[in-house]
C-alpha cells in the first residue's frame, strides 16, 4: 500500500503544480481518487501526508485545499534556502563523484527539453532531483529532507508562472551553468550561482513583490 500511497503523493502534488486542483477549492479523497483514477485509501492516506507537509490543509467535515501563501511567506522560505543551500553546495564543489555526472547533466538536458515542450511536471521533477542529489552530496540527510519540503511549498504555490516568458528555458540553462561551476570545483562561481538562481525564481513566483 505504500507504494500506492507515494504514487498518489506524486499524482496529487503534480495535479496541483500543473492546475488541476485549485487553490480555493475544496478537494474530497473521494473526488480526487476518481480525478486521478486511483483507489480512495491511498489518495487519502496521501492527503493526510500532504497536510502535515503543510502542502494542504484539511476543511472540517467538507475536504482539503491547497494552502496558499502570501509574498511574504515566499521570502521567508527563500531567506531558509538560501542560508541552507548555498553554503552546502559550496562543500559540494570539486566534491561531485564521476559516477554522477552522468545522470546530473541529463537531468539537465531533461529540464531544457522540457523546458522547450513546456512540460511543466517533468521539469520540476527534474529539477526537484538535481537539486536534491547535489544536497545528498553533502553528506546531510535532515538537510535533503528540509529543503526538499520547503521547495515544494514553493513549487507548488506558482510554478505555472515559470512557464511563461521563457522562464523554465532560463530556469534550466542555470543549472547547467551551476553544474559546471560544482564540477570545476570553482565554490564561489558555484555560490553566486546559486544565489542568482535562488533570487530569479523567488522573483518569478512573486512578479509584484
Amino acid at each position: 500500500m505504500s507504494s500506492l500511497r507515494e504514487q498518489a503523493h506524486r499524482m496529487i502534488r503534480t495535479a496541483v503544480v500543473t492546475g488541476e486542483i485549485r487553490p480555493g477549492r475544496i478537494y474530497s479523497a473521494l473526488q480526487l481518487a476518481a480525478q486521478l483514477g486511483v483507489s480512495v485509501t491511498p489518495v487519502r492516506e496521501a492527503m493526510l501526508e500532504l497536510v502535515r507537509e503543510g502542502l494542504l490543509e484539511p476543511v472540517r467535515n467538507r475536504g482539503y485545499r491547497v494552502v496558499e501563501l502570501a509574498d511574504a511567506d515566499i521570502a521567508e522560505i527563500y531567506e531558509i534556502r538560501e542560508l541552507l543551500e548555498v553554503p552546502a553546495l559550496i562543500r559540494v564543489a570539486g566534491r561531485v563523484p564521476a559516477a554522477e555526472e552522468p545522470r546530473l547533466r541529463a537531468l539537465v538536458a531533461t529540464m531544457q527539453r522540457a523546458a522547450d515542450d513546456g512540460d511543466l511536471p517533468t521539469f520540476l521533477e527534474a529539477d526537484r532531483d538535481f537539486h536534491l542529489t547535489l544536497l545528498a552530496l553533502a553528506g546531510n540527510r535532515r538537510l535533503v529532507e528540509m529543503v526538499g519540503l520547503l521547495r515544494d511549498q514553493t513549487r507548488l504555490y506558482g510554478a505555472g508562472q515559470l512557464a511563461h516568458g521563457g522562464g523554465l528555458r532560463d530556469s534550466a540553462d542555470q543549472h547547467a551553468g551551476l553544474l559546471d561551476a560544482l564540477l570545476a570545483g570553482d565554490g564561489e562561481r558555484a555560490r553566486d550561482l546559486m544565489h542568482e538562481h535562488l533570487v530569479y525564481t523567488h522573483d518569478v513566483l512573486t512578479p509584484d513583490s
